[in-house]
């Protein structure tokens, strides 16, 4: 049998990852082992929209990552 490597990066497995945590940056932060400003990051990088209580929390150092990304 063949083991499969998945890249916890990929934007479908981190969108996915983001589902499975119930779309909860704090959460998910914890399962990738990274500070919650890293993790916004790799969202911002990924177009990968914030529930409405991440927004709530997030929302201005997201969209100020989107930003300097598509800058």
């Amino acid at each position: 049998m063949t083991s499969l490597t998945v890249d916890p990066l990929n934007p479908r497995v981190l969108a996915r990852n983001y589902d499975y945590a119930q779309k909860n940056v704090r959460v998910l932060a914890m399962w990738y082992g990274c500070e919650i400003e890293r993790m916004l990051e790799l969202l911002a990088a990924n177009d990968i929209k914030l529930s409405r209580n991440d927004r709530l929390q997030f929302g201005a150092e997201y969209r100020a990552l989107q930003r300097d990304l598509s800058a």
